[in-house]
């Protein structure tokens, strides 16, 4: 089979260890190293990939999606919610009031936000009844005051279903200071615990209970709360929705209340992604040292190809190929090792659990349990292409420093 001069040769040297075992070694610790490169970065995305995969589905099943807010308290959110499920975006949408106060336990305190819900429609919307770890969340009756409180919430204050509590929320008044503290004693109903800061953060009331405390009809809303097909929509299905239903209505969505974790997570993947590609930099850019040496030793080799009449342009060929098919070989193995390691992360850790006797991950430290892995391909293309780059380029310099050997001096020194 026919094959060019530069890759028949550069594959040779790549092969070839009888004239200098050093040169052969440090080849191939390139080649280790670029592939543990490699899989390490594969790794560590999947894993980011994977944590980002579990706040999205946990804190983005809690708080709404988007909602179609009032200007002034809707009576009537059916209207509301039906012009709403006309969008294909839209999943479901629900009657929902949102405020914000202190809770008050033996003389203790905590800002909590408080979700005016209705728990036989809750399901369609958010996750909360599949996290109840204490009591129920259908057990918010109207009229009766009762409250579904966060794990956090419930472990500062050593709340347990049947306890009581103090909801104080601000209310308008034509006090001198234009604001009064309102007081509403609160029955302990549920607890729930999805793993994240809304534990600690977040109540739920019934949304008529909701509605008596802001001094308005029992039927009264805040808003219409929306569950989207695409989260990343909302913003732009919201504002639709608001836009048809005229000036009455305003637009909001999770990227105002959850945006900017979201963004951090993404610098924060971002920045851990550059990082990691330094280390892929190191590992492909050791291939000039390899090829340096290479290009010393093989003086001689070169400058007979020379004489006989090959090019500079096929002597630098050759290098070439030969530096690519240790960056190649080494970004493969990385990259089929960095795949497997990333599709079997949670196992691996369990092993190491059961092996060891520790709990790395510990559900009463962490949010999750075990290591989440997400592996996507867009990630893997894109670290395999680095790693084929950085390779290809790290080949040039010692390929034009190889092509410019005289014959002549090569010979008269070998």
């Amino acid at each position: 089979m026919f094959r060019p001069l530069s890759i028949f040769i550069g594959t040779r040297y790549t092969r070839a260890k009888r004239r200098n075992r050093f040169v052969s070694f440090i080849s191939m610790t390139s080649m280790i190293g670029l592939a543990l490169g490699v899989l390490a970065m594969i790794v560590v995305l999947s894993v980011m990939n994977g944590f980002q995969r579990e706040m999205s589905s946990r804190i983005l099943g809690m708080v709404p999606h988007a909602t179609i807010v009032g200007v002034n308290p809707i009576d009537d959110w059916q209207p509301v919610a039906a012009a709403a499920m006309k969008n294909p975006e839209v999943t479901a949408a629900v009657p929902f009031t949102e405020m914000e106060g202190m809770l008050s336990y033996k003389g203790t305190m905590q800002p909590i936000q408080v979700s005016g819900v209705d728990p036989a429609l809750e399901g369609k919307v958010s996750i909360v009844a599949q996290h109840i770890v204490q009591g129920r969340l259908d057990a918010l009756k109207p009229g009766e005051f009762g409250v579904v409180i966060g794990e956090i919430t419930a472990r500062r204050f050593r709340l347990n279903v049947g306890d009581k509590i103090t909801l104080i929320v601000p209310e308008v008044s034509n006090a001198p200071g234009g604001i009064t503290p309102r007081m509403q004693r609160l029955n302990v109903v549920g607890v729930f615990k999805v793993g994240a800061e809304l534990d600690g953060s977040m109540a739920l009331i019934h949304v008529a209970d909701a509605a008596q405390m802001q001094h308005w009809e029992p039927n009264q809303v805040q808003s219409v709360r929306l569950a989207v097909k695409d989260l990343y929509a909302a913003p732009q299905v919201s504002s639709d929705i608001a836009g048809g239903l005229g000036a009455a209505y305003k637009a909001d969505d999770w990227t105002h209340t959850q945006g900017s974790l979201f963004s951090a997570m993404k610098m924060e993947k971002t920045m851990i992604g550059l990082l990691l590609l330094m280390i892929v930099a190191v590992a492909a850019f050791n291939i000039i040292a390899t090829l340096i040496m290479v290009v010393n030793d093989k003086g001689a080799d070169i400058a007979i190809l020379r004489t006989i009449g090959a090019t500079p342009r096929q002597i630098m060929a050759i290098f070439m190929v030969q530096g690519t098919v240790i960056g190649v070989v080494g970004t493969l193995i990385g990259g089929v090792l960095g795949v497997i390691a990333a599709l079997n992360v949670s196992e691996l850790v369990g092993w190491v659990e059961r092996v060891s006797g520790q709990h790395i991950f510990s559900s009463d430290v962490y949010f999750v349990s075990n290591l989440p892995s997400e592996l996507q391909g867009a990630d893997v293309l894109l670290i395999c292409s680095a790693g084929f780059v950085l390779s290809f380029l790290a080949t040039v310099y010692p390929a034009w420093r190889a092509a410019k050997i005289e014959p002549a001096h090569a010979l008269r020194y070998s």
